[in-house]
């Protein structure tokens, strides 16, 4: 079992790592470069580059996603590490809220994002934190800190993953094709990609930390250790908004 950790978790590093960094890419560096681009020049790059680096996108992301429930599987649900010693939920129901929270988390943040709010950003992530906030504050009533953690950190993952299968890449699909047959691309699809690739940059900066917390048991291990998930998850958010807006400044185009 410890091999099959190890290994998994090293699977899932490097996969994450092929994932993020072209979610970076995407956002901080081709987006603003693919702004400066005339029509011409996009119908030339787009379909070379953008097939390329989507295919390590949608596959890094997968195997991150795979791997990571896997682990989940070896070191929560199979381990002694996702209730408290205290709580009165067994090992089953622990696991079962736990896949719910987890896969259920992105229908209903799906559906949050076609309503009205879509329009409204600052909005929606205010409403978003908050339904986090109590699902933090839920887990923590029967999980350990370590498990709500790490369950906070799935359902960004999850939700990310699938953004990337079932939203973005069916999306730019159709955005390549009209493209490179020298059509302008569905607005619809082109806003649906960019705002699901933007939640996804700014979901992953507070999922590292989520991830990597498990072994900071001052970090995860307090009582109110679920405050402390959603206040890094704010933080992590005002950093990738201080990213954002750093790739777009001139600097970053200079050597």
């Amino acid at each position: 079992m410890d091999t099959l950790n190890a290994l998994f978790r090293w699977l899932h590093i490097v996969a994450g790592i092929v994932w993020i960094g072209m979610l970076y890419f995407f956002n901080w560096v081709n987006g603003p470069f693919a702004a400066s681009l005339d029509g011409e020049t996009k119908k030339k790059v787009v379909p070379e580059l953008m097939p390329r680096a989507l295919y390590w996108f949608r596959w890094g992301a997968a195997w991150t996603w795979i791997t990571g429930v896997l682990l989940l599987g070896i070191v929560y649900y199979m381990g002694d590490n996702l209730v408290d010693p205290d709580s009165t939920m067994g090992k089953g129901a622990g696991t079962a809220i736990g896949l719910a929270v987890i896969l259920l988390g992105f229908v209903a943040y799906d559906i949050l994002w076609k309503t009205p709010l879509k329009a409204n950003p600052l909005a929606g992530t205010i409403v978003s934190l908050v339904i986090l906030a109590v699902v933090a504050w839920v887990l923590s009533c029967s999980f350990s800190g370590r498990a709500v953690f790490i369950h906070i950190g799935a359902l960004f993952g999850t939700s990310m993953a699938a953004n990337v299968w079932m939203r973005i890449w069916p999306a730019q699909r159709k955005i390549i094709a009209a493209i490179r047959d020298g059509q302008a691309p569905d607005a619809a699809l082109v806003g649906l990609a960019g705002m699901r690739s933007k939640h996804n940059t700014y979901m992953s900066v507070p999922l590292l930390f989520l991830m990597i917390s498990n072994h900071y048991p001052t970090v995860y291990g307090g009582r109110h250790g679920w405050v402390y998930a959603i206040v890094m998850v704010i933080v992590g958010m005002l950093f990738t908004s201080w990213m954002y807006k750093k790739s777009a400044a001139a600097s970053t185009a200079k050597y």
